[in-house]
């Protein structure tokens, strides 16, 4: 892989996808993220479908979080996925629902689990194969290895307000981080939060950019492998992607707040701000 990423196995090319397709004993599950209408419309052969979107939580107290992740984790074993094959989720290109699948099953402790950079739209553009044909996955098993150290609540965010070796990073759009876009109870921005919207991850070709530019994007924001960071968006989808991108570089530390805007803008106990425009 050409963009040297510190930790290039969350990532894989369509060339080395096409190869693993081609090899009879290679154990593999793929996960196509798209609309439904996109699944039937063509996807990769062999690839099971899983929207992700939508499914969001809004309240991270112990018992709807355990709910949540219980749902999901038992949706995906539905679509075949087990710890004994390495699982890939594809998009559109490189977005947020495929992150977001890369992140559940890295939050469940899953070995092996990558995102296909470019998605699709790579594939296609490469002449790889695609189908109509309906993949038909079996029911699998997977333990559930639980990392709770990906995964960021409500209360581990207000914990994290003020201490310098913490930085919450805000990957929504300009409008809802500057409140100007409301899509909660309140308008506005978790204290101190840095904005990058996790479309600046993405190149022209809807390819993560290389880790050089990665790496200089987020340092010239004060987002340096030294510190935790805690991302946020509406309901932990950008924010997923933004965990990914983090990751890419080699950050020890990164969690998703995956109950996001929707939840922290709909309680009133808790504190926001109201950034000025740079």
């Amino acid at each position: 892989m050409e963009k040297q990423y510190t930790r290039e196995s969350l990532l894989t090319t369509v060339s080395e996808l096409r190869a693993k397709l081609g090899a009879a004993d290679h154990r593999i599950c793929i996960i196509d993220t798209r609309l439904a209408e996109s699944y039937a419309q063509g996807h990769i052969p062999g690839a099971t479908h899983f929207d992700l979107f939508g499914l969001s939580l809004v309240d991270t107290s112990d018992a709807p979080l355990k709910a949540f992740m219980f749902m999901i984790h038992h949706v995906l074993e539905l679509r075949g996925v087990s710890e004994t094959k390495e699982v890939i989720f594809y998009g559109e290109n490189s977005d947020m629902r495929a992150a977001r699948g890369l992140w559940f099953l890295e939050y469940y402790g899953h070995p092996n689990v990558k995102m296909l950079d470019g998605g699709f739209k790579a594939w296609q553009a490469a002449g790889a194969p695609v189908t109509h044909d309906a993949a038909a996955p079996k029911d699998a098993k997977f333990k559930i290895t639980e990392r709770r150290d990906v995964l960021a609540t409500a209360d581990d965010v207000l914990r994290s307000l003020n201490k310098r070796e913490i930085v919450i990073l805000d990957t929504r759009s300009e409008g809802e981080h500057l409140g100007t876009h409301v899509r909660a109870a309140r308008g506005g921005a978790i204290p101190g939060s840095i904005h990058i919207e996790w479309t600046e991850n993405l190149a022209a070709d809807g390819k993560f950019k290389s880790n050089a530019e990665l790496k200089s994007m987020y340092d010239k924001a004060g987002i340096t492998p030294d510190k935790e960071v805690v991302s946020y968006c509406q309901g932990g989808y950008r924010a997923a992607h933004s965990y990914v991108a983090l990751r890419l570089l080699g950050f020890p530390k990164v969690r998703n707040y995956i109950g996001s805007w929707k939840e922290w803008g709909d309680r009133a106990d808790l504190p926001l701000e109201l950034p000025q425009k740079k």
